[in-house]
């Protein structure tokens, strides 16, 4: 048995995500036992969804927490000092001198306000900038979310045909899965395992119609499967590594992955 073959098949990331069947599912239990190989390339596959899951967690700041308390216990202790009542009798003679001094003391008192105010003021809208972000990023982890679950639901539709593309030689250790909608010829790409392309370049897909190369759209950054374009017929899949935004024609010598179709 080919065991590097079998790890670059796709049926452990399908194990990993859910999608495998009854059948796959026993099969690769059986030979994660008896080969050391599977076992240690399904427990990488587990770690790196892991991975992934802690990564794109938010965790609000800790600075929010305590600006939140301390704002908090102002407003609570201002609110006390409006209601105590202070009753202090003052003898006659002072109270020229006690005006006096209450207008010279207002001056300062009006600047020290001022600056509180203005600080309160800055602290405000630096939570509510806070309180923006974690709702925007919460809103992209919903999205993201509901894309990998609708990429599920599709890929364990009956209707889709899967493509396993395994790496060409020199280029082992990539791997991609098409998955091709037998009704509406829609196709999408799973991209498992390709190296990250350099500045400039793009990932390109291409099916192979009546022996020649016929572009499918380049890979773009997606959760779950990336939408390529419709392709009525085709006898195999391809993916190239070409200029950002695409080539005409595929580069020969960056092609990583290559997929028999049935």
């Amino acid at each position: 048995m080919d065991v590097q073959l079998y790890i670059q098949s796709g049926v452990i990331e399908s194990y990993i995500m859910g999608i495998a069947d009854e059948q796959e599912v026993s099969e690769l239990m059986q030979l994660a036992a008896q080969y050391p190989e599977i076992k240690a390339a399904i427990d990488e596959a587990e770690a790196s969804l892991e991975a992934f899951s802690l990564a794109n967690a938010t965790t609000p700041q800790a600075a929010v927490k305590t600006a939140i308390f301390e704002q908090l216990s102002t407003e609570f202790r201002s609110d006390i000092e409006t209601k105590e009542t202070k009753i202090i009798s003052f003898n006659f003679r002072w109270v020229a001198a006690a005006a006096v001094i209450l207008l010279m003391v207002s001056s300062g008192l009006n600047v020290y306000f001022y600056s509180r105010f203005k600080e309160t003021t800055s602290q405000y809208e630096a939570l509510v900038l806070e309180k923006n972000t974690l709702q925007a990023n919460n809103q992209i982890m919903q999205t993201k979310s509901l894309d990998l679950y609708n990429s599920m639901q599709m890929m364990t539709d009956p209707a889709m045909l899967k493509v396993a593309m395994p790496g060409i030689a020199g280029k082992e250790n990539s791997f991609a899965t098409v998955f091709w909608d037998t009704k509406s010829r829609d196709v999408y790409i799973l991209p498992n395992k390709l190296p990250q392309p350099t500045k400039g370049k793009q990932y390109q897909l291409w099916a192979i119609v009546d022996g020649k190369p016929v572009d499918a759209g380049v890979i773009s950054d997606c959760a779950g499967l990336c939408k390529m374009k419709n392709i009525p017929k085709a006898s195999m899949f391809a993916i190239t590594l070409e200029k950002e935004g695409g080539s005409p024609s595929p580069t020969l010598s960056e092609m990583y992955v290559a997929g028999k179709v049935g």
